[in-house]
Parts: C-alpha cells; sequence; structure tokens
C-alpha cells in the first residue's frame, strides 16, 4: 500500500512540475502588423513626415512587415528594422539605450544592437509581443512618435 501510495504521490509530482515549465504566450500576427503600420502610416501623414520606413517584428526582433513611404532613403529600411529589434529584445523603447549611451554608459555600444530613437516595444496585455521600429522621417523624435502611434493600436 506504501508503495502505491509513493508512486501516485510521484506521480503528481512530476506533472506538476512539468505543468510549471510551460507559459502561455501572446504572439503578433502579419495581420496585426500591418495594422499597426497603416496607424503608423496614417499619423506620418498627419505630420507631414517628409518619409519613414516603419518595421513591426516579433518578440524575437524577426521582421513581420516593413513598409518604406515614398521619398524615403533606402538605408532606412535596414535601420527601422534594427530598431524594432532592439527594442523587441530589450523590452524598451530603444530611446531608453540610446540616452543611456549618451549619459555615460557608452560600453552598452559594444552589445551589437541600434541604439537610435525609433524603436517602440509592443505590448498586449502587459507583455512584449513585438516592436516597431520608423527610420527616415523629418527627426529621431518624429521617428519615435511615429512608433508609438503605431505601438498604441488595439489588438
Amino acid at each position: 500500500m506504501k508503495k502505491y501510495l509513493f508512486i501516485i504521490i510521484c506521480c503528481f509530482a512530476i506533472r506538476s512540475a512539468a505543468n510549471a515549465q510551460v507559459v502561455a504566450s501572446h504572439q503578433l500576427t502579419l495581420a496585426a502588423a500591418k495594422k499597426i503600420v497603416a496607424e503608423a502610416v496614417k499619423f506620418a501623414t498627419d505630420n507631414a513626415a517628409p518619409g519613414a520606413s516603419i518595421a513591426v517584428v516579433d518578440a524575437g526582433g524577426n521582421l513581420l512587415y516593413l513598409e518604406r513611404l515614398d521619398g524615403t532613403f533606402a538605408a532606412a529600411a535596414e535601420v527601422s528594422i534594427k530598431k524594432a529589434n532592439t527594442s523587441a529584445l530589450f523590452k524598451a523603447p530603444s530611446s531608453k539605450l540610446e540616452n543611456s549611451i549618451n549619459g555615460g554608459r557608452g560600453a552598452l555600444i559594444t552589445v551589437g544592437h541600434t541604439f537610435l530613437q525609433g524603436g517602440v516595444p509592443i505590448i498586449y496585455q502587459g507583455e512584449v509581443i513585438g516592436a516597431i521600429g520608423v527610420s527616415g522621417s523629418a527627426s529621431a523624435k518624429q521617428d519615435e512618435d511615429i512608433a508609438i502611434a503605431g505601438s498604441k493600436v488595439q489588438l
């Protein structure tokens, strides 16, 4: 009897341990990424941005969707992707990291990411599920404003 009770207890313990190792998470879809970019484009247009490249990445920093407005310089596409990637992986606005470097934390530049203003995490139910990066508008501040507008879309 003790042997069977021990086996039952062990089975429950193993099952509980296995369940404790799995976490449910949300994923950004292509449709959601397009919705985010559409809102960012609307904001850019409404605020007379001379151009912009807008990238949305998933939580792992992988590109989901990119749109480059007419008149935007070619390298803006790559920079917007890197800003979004940085924001997603650090789970923070890229401006926070740029400000840290400007404030004396120069060693951050050795990490290999793009610490420029214009990357903003996309948060759903308290979880970072991706990020938006913008490059090529009138200024770094406008890049960030466009990214913030896109990040606020209701998903």
